[in-house]
């Protein structure tokens, strides 16, 4: 019987410290509201912020305006004494000077395009290695043997072996991530090989060649990127399938023949065929101003402060339209202006919680990043060189687009009342509860896992700074209200907003950070990046 009593006395006390830190977490969520989005938007997203593209005084302006806010929030300046963290990024005039095949000299825009690169470089090969399509899966491997460095590549750059309607790769009708869009996978792993040049086959490319313009200049902005480390990259080339027939001539087979004995085969046809190729190429880098915000919000646990959650967006957007547009700027509200608003009334809540008593357990860093819409530039340079080891990363919770409704819920019943989770359960299933038990016990949205496949055609679980803590195994959720009209549009205004959706979703990420932060234990890893 004492047993019993003892037993249910402890229980007793349990649900009641549980209780009391459920109101605890609710009193402070109250202090992410729409009235504080709707403050911090109405400064960030306006006209005098410009678009705040990166490298442009408007999102200098922005990063400043996040500082500040940090600073008055008490939140520690942990880069240096500062709150900056500089981002090398450059813009890159990248131009192909020559380019001759087997003689015949090449014409940019009809024959070839080149997108950019970095370096100066002469070329003169007299053969060319053909890999088809460039992937290295355990069933299915175009470089397994073969030898590439120093040399001149070439393989197939969209698709994979399909026989019957199955992949290869995959023995089904879907396609692996070595092929779906927007992956990077397989030209990372040839430029791994350190080839000399890389020449990609399109077999999309309208007839006549490649689209012109694709070459820097031209009247386009020049595109921006990492400033690159080391030794550079293998310059990658696009060429029709014309061109590429052209320099495998020698081999007796086209592109096309190479392609449908690899497909009837499942097996790869890599080979060493005889071409002359001379190139000669130069970049010029021009230095962009760029930086990620960091405030640093420290545990009150000794034992759990060295471990970090981070909750990250990014406050670029695309800038100004060209001169002459009837509405110049393109203001970015929800475009990333919801995510950084919340991460800013994240940061008040969370400090106000700590100068009560109540600060988490867990150290906490706020990560305005810098560059997302240039290629995840901010995220991907803190990611490799972070300022807190990822080892020490419990978790990124990423807000990108939460102020609007997506195009997939207008017109549906209590639209207003969605988010799409991504990624939460493909390196964590911990982290996918902690996400489901914080929305379940508080906020009670309709969390919509539409997108939550990296297969996904609209490719959103790569397409924010969130996948660039994934990849170096640090579990992620990606909040995402879904792409509406007025996407990378002028019509991304302030005006447009929900600020009470925008708040209740804040209030999703608030919770969910409060149970990261103050749990026994960091979420487990357990899947795959």
């Amino acid at each position: 019987m004492n047993k019993l009593f003892l037993t249910l006395a402890s229980i007793g006390l349990v649900t009641g410290a549980c209780a009391q830190q459920n109101k605890t977490a609710m009193k402070y969520a109250e202090i992410v509201s729409p009235e504080l989005a709707n403050k911090h938007l109405s400064i960030i997203a306006s006209d005098a912020f410009e678009g705040r593209e990166t490298g442009k005084p408007g999102a200098d302006k922005a990063a400043h305006y996040i500082a500040d806010e940090f600073k008055s929030l008490g939140l520690q300046p942990i880069v240096n004494g500062s709150y900056f963290f500089d981002v090398p990024v450059v813009q890159n005039s990248f131009k192909v000077n020559s380019f001759t095949v087997n003689g015949t000299a090449l014409e940019m825009g009809k024959d070839f395009t080149a997108r950019g690169g970095a370096g100066t470089k002469n070329i003169d090969a007299k053969d060319v290695v053909f890999i088809g399509y460039g992937i290295g899966a355990d069933n299915y491997d175009d470089l397994k043997g073969v030898d590439i460095a120093g040399k001149v590549v070439i393989y197939i750059s969209a698709g994979e072996p399909m026989s019957d309607g199955k992949s290869k790769i995959t023995g089904t009708d879907k396609v692996s991530d070595w092929s779906t869009p927007r992956s990077r996978k397989r030209l990372d792993l040839i430029q791994s090989k350190k080839p000399l040049l890389i020449l990609a086959v399109t077999t999309t490319a309208p007839a006549g060649g490649p689209r012109p313009g694709g070459q820097g200049g031209g009247g386009r902005a020049l595109p921006m990127m990492l400033k690159h480390e080391g030794e550079n990259p293998a310059v990658v080339i696009t060429i029709p399938m014309a061109t590429a027939d052209m320099i495998l001539k020698n081999s007796g087979k086209t592109v096309a023949d190479l392609k449908a004995a690899i497909d009837q085969a499942g097996t790869p046809q890599s080979q060493t065929v005889k071409a002359d190729v001379v190139a000669s190429y130069a970049t010029e880098e021009i230095p962009v101003k760029a930086v990620d915000v960091l405030g640093f919000l420290p545990g009150s646990d000794p034992k759990l402060k060295d471990e970090v959650l981070v909750i990250s967006a990014h406050y670029d957007h695309i800038g100004l339209m060209p001169e002459g547009s009837k509405d110049m700027v393109n203001n970015g509200a929800d475009d990333d202006g919801s995510g950084t608003t919340a991460i800013m009334e994240l940061a008040r809540a969370f400090s106000k919680a700590k100068k009560d008593g109540h600060g988490p357990r867990r150290s906490i860093l706020f990560l305005g990043n810098v560059g997302e819409e240039k290629g995840l530039l901010g995220s991907e340079y803190y990611t490799d060189h972070p300022v807190i080891p990822l080892a020490n990363t419990i978790a990124d919770l990423n807000i990108d687009m939460i102020g609007r409704i997506g195009v997939d819920y207008i017109g549906k019943p209590d639209s207003a009342n969605n988010v799409y989770v991504i990624g939460s359960s493909m390196l964590s299933t911990d982290l996918h509860k902690v996400g489901e038990n914080a929305n379940n016990l508080y906020t009670k949205l309709d969390l919509d896992y539409k997108y939550d496949d990296p297969a996904d055609p609209n490719r959103f679980y790569y397409r924010s700074d969130h996948y660039n803590f994934a990849k170096h195994g640090v579990p992620i959720i990606f909040y995402f209200n879904g792409v509406h009209a007025d996407y990378h549009r002028p019509g991304d205004e302030v005006s447009k907003i929900n600020f009470p959706l925008l708040a209740k979703r804040a209030q999703l990420v608030f919770y969910t950070a409060w149970d990261l932060a103050n749990a026994d234990k960091r979420p487990v890893v357990d899947g795959k990046k």
